[in-house]
């Protein structure tokens, strides 16, 4: 063979092979491309199968991947251009595939027919049960439920599912709700998620620990870990839980967790700006900040880092409060707080308490210390 003339691509043979053609033709079809008008003694042998350089070519040639010239000199061979010779056989590949596709659909939903008897299936594998998570979400019609305790994500990150299913959702108008465990919060980017999704209108209740890890879609089917401790110590496994007493089960847990937990408002969240000011008089900006993250039960120093503030900025500015509506102790602040209407955006600063216990407007009881978490409303 002439020098430098590009040889046949072992990689480039393999892929042409997927088309249809064999070893031989793939590798004498790209010799031909990069060598038109060839005389087939030039050549070289062909090592796939054994068959002859003239037998190849002519069978190139009633393929229509390669036209002949014939000249007084002899015959000269030339390669169709790819577009023509490959394009109907790539066309026919993804019809094929295509198929496929619909036959594995089919068989999925006839296999999930034959199991409608059966309320429990297992998956095995991240892989596996991150494209149910994922199917199910957009799949879903009016609700889901979602359990996040605090431990390692094997499967998939919040963010990650935020961005594959959960903006999809709140765009359709499912309703979202979630219990997330309250070390969650000390993680500042997971608290600026929680924050654009709580403003969108996702609603969140912040729980002291959460049992599990679950997903419930529509009261039709759920999500659960078979052993949530070792999903990151090994190959995850995962319940799928179809309509049956179980599910009603989990959906009684996720309700019951849901209405202990502290519902998270979006004055608590995100960074404080620069401008916010400072005045003593009604709840600014910060301040309600401050007062949502200490209903969600955050430790001062936790609600310092959170908003980018001082410890001691903090607690100045809890006492400051505490004065102002004339109680003692966070606890009671935390039980003036819930029936103030503090947290909502709109609400007006209620007149002051006398803070004495106790009290029978806001429950106040006795001091339970410095970074005590208020309860619930």
């Amino acid at each position: 063979m002439a020098e430098g003339v590009r040889q046949p691509d072992p990689v480039e043979s393999s892929l042409l092979s997927r088309l249809g053609l064999d070893a031989d033709q793939a590798a004498l079809y790209l010799l031909l491309v990069d060598r038109p008008d060839s005389d087939p003694a030039a050549l070289p042998p062909l090592a796939g199968e054994g068959r002859d350089v003239a037998g190849t070519l002519a069978a190139l040639v009633d393929r229509g991947l390669a036209s002949a010239q014939h000249h007084s000199e002899g015959t000269r061979y030339r390669a169709t251009p790819p577009t023509l010779a490959l394009g109907p056989l790539l066309e026919s590949q993804r019809s094929a595939l295509h198929g496929v596709e619909l036959l594995v659909a089919d068989l999925a939903d006839r296999h999930r027919l034959a199991r409608s008897d059966a309320p429990v299936e297992v998956l095995s594998g991240a892989v596996a049960i991150r494209r149910w998570l994922v199917t199910m979400q957009r799949e879903a019609r009016s609700s889901v439920r979602t359990m996040m305790p605090a431990m390692p994500v094997a499967v998939i990150n919040y963010q990650d599912n935020l961005d594959e299913a959960e903006r999809d959702m709140m765009r359709r108008g499912v309703r979202l709700r979630t219990v997330v465990q309250r070390a969650w919060l000390e993680d500042a980017a997971f608290a600026r998620s929680l924050a654009e999704v709580v403003a969108e209108g996702q609603d969140i209740s912040v729980a002291d620990t959460v049992p599990t890890k679950l997903l419930i879609v529509d009261d039709d089917i759920g999500l659960i870990p078979v052993d949530p401790d070792l999903d990151d110590a090994g190959e995850p496994v995962a319940l799928v839980v179809h309509r049956s007493g179980l599910l009603t089960a989990l959906i009684s847990l996720f309700e019951q967790c849901f209405a202990n937990g502290w519902r998270l408002h979006p004055a608590g969240l995100g960074q404080v700006a620069a401008d916010d000011a400072l005045e003593l008089g009604d709840l600014n900006a910060i301040d309600r900040k401050i007062i949502a993250l200490l209903h969600v039960g955050l430790t001062d120093s936790a609600i310092a880092r959170q908003l980018r503030l001082s410890h001691r900025t903090v607690q100045r500015r809890l006492h400051r409060i505490m004065e102002q509506v004339g109680v003692s102790s966070r606890f009671q602040l935390g039980w003036y707080v819930a029936g103030s209407g503090w947290l909502d955006p709109e609400g007006a600063r209620p007149p002051a308490c006398t803070g004495q216990a106790p009290c029978g407007r806001c429950g106040s009881r006795p001091d339970s210390g410095d970074d005590a978490p208020a309860p619930p409303g």
